[in-house]
């Protein structure tokens, strides 16, 4: 769908008041993909560098989920307790699993949980900021850079809604990433017990919403990650200084859902026979790794096709080998590749081979 397309569709599902630009949304950045692909369906402003609040905290919650600690004890130390902004409401002293405070980071925007976070995982806020931009670096996310672990203003800490959005979707792919920003409610297991309930509006308001997190600050204005699933398409958003966050979101949500279908352009099923020299056999089975999905505009005039290339193969060939690679053009333009595999052992012809052969050729 053209973006001109796409913009008429959510401005129509949103019904936005007083629009003074006919090409945009009211966010200063806005941005829209579909995960599994990494289709980019909507985009507005979105390599500017803005300040993004609390959606910082995403990136804390996937160091602390990678770091393998999650049903450690923490204790939380002075300089998290009293944190300005949101609030767990954690005590000097209290002793916490890891795995609690992320629900607290991430369900109540706990920004004396992003502290503790810090402390414990690397001694206080500076080192782990140097953890969070190598992770960034990390992801291919070249217009972030952090200073702190809560996302308190700061003005060298900044993102883009191109890599904000990125991010989300890279911590998606995480199956505990995804159970905890998902969760509707939590109850602590600790010294102290909290009560935590999800400030995501989009859990409870729209169909096959999972997450990703809120955020606020004067500087930021009101900024939100968001996902959702239907149809085998996983669309994950970023909207940054946006006085609309909610509307805006399930507008774009609504657009790409109902201006896109998955559709499959190749079966992880499919068996390629190449040709193999000096082999027991003159050709090896092989199959993609995975089938090939892409979203596709309903009633769009997308020009698609799939070409398989494939390396000369020569005996030995051990099954899971790669034989070759299928790509999936888009009016012309390469989108999207899996590697395709050999399916089968294939074993060199030796002198056994041969003398076998010419005794049955003679023989028939």
């Amino acid at each position: 769908m053209k973006r001109a397309a796409l913009l008429a569709l959510i401005l129509l599902v949103s019904g936005f008041p007083g629009r003074t630009k006919a090409d945009a949304v009211p966010a200063q950045a806005a941005y829209l993909i579909e995960a599994n692909s990494g289709r980019v369906l909507f985009a507005q402003n979105e390599n500017e560098r803005l300040p993004m609040a609390s959606t910082t905290k995403i990136m804390t919650a996937l160091l602390a989920i990678e770091s393998g600690r999650l049903d450690e004890t923490v204790t939380v130390p002075r300089e998290a307790v009293g944190t300005e902004g949101s609030s767990m409401y954690l005590r000097e002293g209290e002793r916490i699993t890891l795995r609690d405070l992320v629900y607290g980071l991430m369900l109540t925007s706990g920004n004396d949980a992003a502290v503790t976070i810090a402390w414990f995982l690397d001694g206080g806020t500076e080192p782990f900021a140097a953890r969070m931009n190598a992770r960034a670096a990390e992801l291919g996310l070249c217009d972030t850079h952090f200073v702190t672990p809560n996302g308190l203003h700061d003005p060298d800490h900044y993102t883009t809604a191109h890599d904000l959005a990125l991010l989300g979707a890279a911590a998606l792919r995480d199956p505990t990433f995804c159970g905890i920003v998902s969760a509707k409610y939590r109850k602590t297991d600790g010294s102290v017990v909290h009560t935590l309930k999800n400030k995501n509006r989009l859990l409870w308001e729209y169909e096959g919403g999972i997450g990703v997190k809120t955020g606020y600050t004067k500087a930021a204005g009101k900024c939100l990650v968001f996902a959702a699933e239907r149809g085998g398409m996983k669309l994950v958003g970023a909207v940054l200084n946006c006085p609309s966050m909610w509307n805006t979101a399930k507008a774009m949500l609504d657009a790409g859902f109902s201006g896109y279908e998955t559709k499959l352009f190749l079966s992880a099923e499919t068996v390629f026979a190449v040709p193999i020299e000096n082999g027991v056999k003159k050709t090896l089975s092989a199959a993609p790794i995975r089938g090939i999905l892409y979203p596709t505009e309903i009633g769009g005039e997308e020009a698609f096709g799939v070409r398989t290339s494939f390396r000369p193969a020569a005996a030995p060939v051990a099954a899971g080998d790669p034989i070759g690679t299928a790509t999936l053009f888009l009016n012309g333009t390469a989108v999207c590749s899996v590697p395709i595999v050999a399916t089968e052992t294939v074993e060199a012809a030796g002198f056994g081979y041969y003398l076998k052969k010419a005794v049955g050729d003679f023989i028939g």
